[in-house]
């Protein structure tokens, strides 16, 4: 394989070499945060949604953190393959307009723009989500507490300047300033949750699009979500600040957690980016299949690296220049499932990495 690196924990690859892998032994499947770099997983998850989970019948639970939260209900729509193929253009067309004498769009305007495109995007679908006969969706949020409880010129900063500093201590005690909530269309979560503070409120369709939302506003970027209906009050933001990459205690038992993911370190919290000793594994991912692309493979993208939110700035206002960058990348990224969809053909456990 040129482009795809498949990493796994010791359960897994005991899993791979007496079973294999099939469909059926997808129990979980999680969707990170990150922004832009999720739009290289188009290809795969046209793949894996729409060609070769078919071909089981179990339930799978699904769970999403920001732009892998929306991948996630996306999957859980009719034809998925099609609405993932409007996921991708519809972020990579996103444009905002800039107020008078501003380089960049304010958090109001964002975040007006992008719920009006969340709303356009499921209108009149949201029971598909919602009762998906396979698919269990678990939408990722972070609930700011105390002074974080609600947002404000100086109470976001400040709060999450104590997050910063309390999480670089230990990341369990960064719950006093958020908590990780979890909207979920069914009971039950697929992992355990002693490693940090956690609440399930139901998903239903009152508080879907909010939900989502929430899970998708990164501080400072967009306005955090008040008051969610059926939830806690409280400002509610992006699920990547708890769980970036959802480094999860999951209970996969004798399956397999499948992660399409864009690098092959789990990051735990989004605020444990530079903190490089929690990027290793944990005995969390032990039935855990990375699927991540090469290091090789992205230098060869355009401008030699992953989309991500830094090519707003770079391309300024010229849409085309970035909406051409990004289009390359997820065109070339069908390289990735195609080696995927060989791999299962013909297995080689001599590529599987440990995780």
């Amino acid at each position: 394989m040129q482009a795809l690196q498949i990493y796994a924990g010791a359960g897994a690859l005991a899993h791979l070499k007496q079973h294999g892998l099939a469909a059926s032994h997808v129990r979980t499947i999680p969707g990170a945060a990150g922004g832009p770099k999720g739009l290289i997983l188009g290809p795969l998850d046209r793949f894996i949604f729409g060609q070769w989970l078919p071909q089981s019948e179990q339930s799978i639970d699904l769970v999403g953190a920001s732009i892998g939260a929306w991948r996630m209900a996306t999957a859980c729509l009719n034809d998925s393959v099609k609405a993932f193929e409007r996921l991708e253009s519809d972020y990579i067309h996103q444009d905002y307009a800039l107020e008078s004498g501003k380089k960049f769009p304010t958090p109001d305007r964002i975040s007006e723009d992008f719920g009006a495109s969340l709303k356009a995007f499921y209108g009149g679908r949201i029971k598909e989500v919602l009762q998906h006969p396979r698919y269990r969706l678990h939408i990722v949020t972070s609930r700011g507490r105390h002074i974080l409880g609600r947002e404000g010129k100086l109470r976001a900063p400040l709060g999450y300047a104590g997050a910063f500093f309390t999480n670089v201590v230990r990341r369990k005690a960064m719950g006093a300033w958020l908590e990780r909530v979890v909207f979920s269309s069914h009971d039950g979560l697929p992992f355990r949750t002693g490693d940090y503070r956690t609440r399930q409120i139901h998903l239903k369709e009152n508080n879907f699009n909010p939900a989502l939302q929430a899970s998708c506003s990164i501080p400072f970027v967009l306005r955090a979500v008040h008051d969610i209906p059926g939830a806690p009050r409280g400002a509610y933001w992006d699920g990547g600040i708890t769980d970036y990459h959802l480094h999860l205690d999951y209970k996969a038992y004798d399956g397999i957690v499948l992660y399409p993911h864009f690098q092959q370190a789990v990051v735990p919290g989004w605020l444990d980016k530079s903190l490089k000793w929690r990027h290793g594994s944990s005995k969390f991912l032990d039935r855990m299949m990375v699927l991540a692309p090469s290091q090789e493979w992205i230098k060869k993208l355009p401008r030699g690296k992953l989309p991500d939110r830094t090519d707003f700035a770079h391309h300024g206002t010229n849409l085309a220049a970035r909406v051409a960058q990004w289009q390359g990348a997820t065109s070339a990224a069908q390289q990735l499932a195609d080696e995927f969809a060989s791999w299962l053909e013909k297995p080689d456990l001599s590529v599987v990495q440990p995780l």
